[in-house]
């Protein structure tokens, strides 16, 4: 009866005092600590991305309908211009680009004016795309990586708990639960990490492709605003002639 008494209080002294989420990091190997640490601060990153992110994509597709809105009752290429004078976003770039070329050409009429203004649009628009999705990439690794890393954790842990039952010599369940307690969080924090990563990269994607959906509307319509001024230019020359 000693000897049982003895040994329950051999095991009772190997068990963690403190089985909560945080207990079990403390009392985690450096590998698992470190691991967990790092998908902490990937979901701290995640986060970040997605609400930095999203009040830019906010902002900038309100400004972007704004000024679509403003191109569709605008009849000429300068009074386009001239309501989008003050901003800075892609569609005002857009416009100023367009009339830039435009001020640039020798010739009312210009057969080669729509294809130059659709080059420096299409280089601006390259580049808005570029902005907007600045940051997302971050998303789709650690959406991808995180539950590996917080594998790799629990491999590790799981590793030592089973080096510990060996030196302990003992297959007690109370003796080995903790430790792969402390092993599965890392799988856990892996798995913490990646769903918001994924479905917040999703969701972006989504929203960024809306805001690109809008800028080659924009596009489109200053090219048919070119193309009124080229169409008025032909039918003056004509009656001139």
């Amino acid at each position: 009866m000693s000897i049982q008494f003895l040994a329950a209080s051999a095991a009772n002294a190997l068990l963690p005092q403190d089985l909560s989420p945080w207990g079990m990091f403390v009392n985690a190997d450096i590998v698992v600590k470190v691991v967990m640490i790092g998908l902490a601060f990937a979901s701290l990153v995640t986060w970040t991305v997605c609400v930095a992110k999203m009040l830019e994509l906010r902002s900038e597709t309100r400004i972007a309908r704004k000024h679509l809105a403003a191109l569709e009752q605008n009849r000429t290429l300068a009074e386009a211009a001239h309501a989008t004078r003050e901003n800075s976003d892609a569609v005002a770039l857009f416009v100023r680009s367009a009339k830039h070329e435009d001020n640039l050409s020798d010739i009312a009429f210009d057969s080669g004016l729509t294809d130059r203004v659709a080059l420096r649009i299409e280089r601006i628009q390259a580049a808005a795309a570029r902005r907007i999705a600045r940051g997302t990439g971050i998303l789709a690794t650690i959406g991808a990586t995180a539950p590996f890393v917080g594998l790799f954790g629990t491999v590790w842990g799981i590793m030592n708990s089973f080096i510990g039952i060996s030196e302990a010599h003992t297959t007690n369940l109370a003796v080995v639960a903790p430790g792969i307690a402390e092993a599965l969080l890392a799988t856990a924090l892996g798995l913490v990490a990646a769903i918001p990563a994924v479905v917040i990269y999703n969701h972006l994607a989504r929203l960024i492709t809306n805001y690109r959906a809008l800028l080659t509307d924009a596009a489109a319509q200053i090219m048919l605003l070119i193309s009124r001024e080229q169409g008025r230019s032909h039918r003056i020359a004509r009656a001139a002639e």
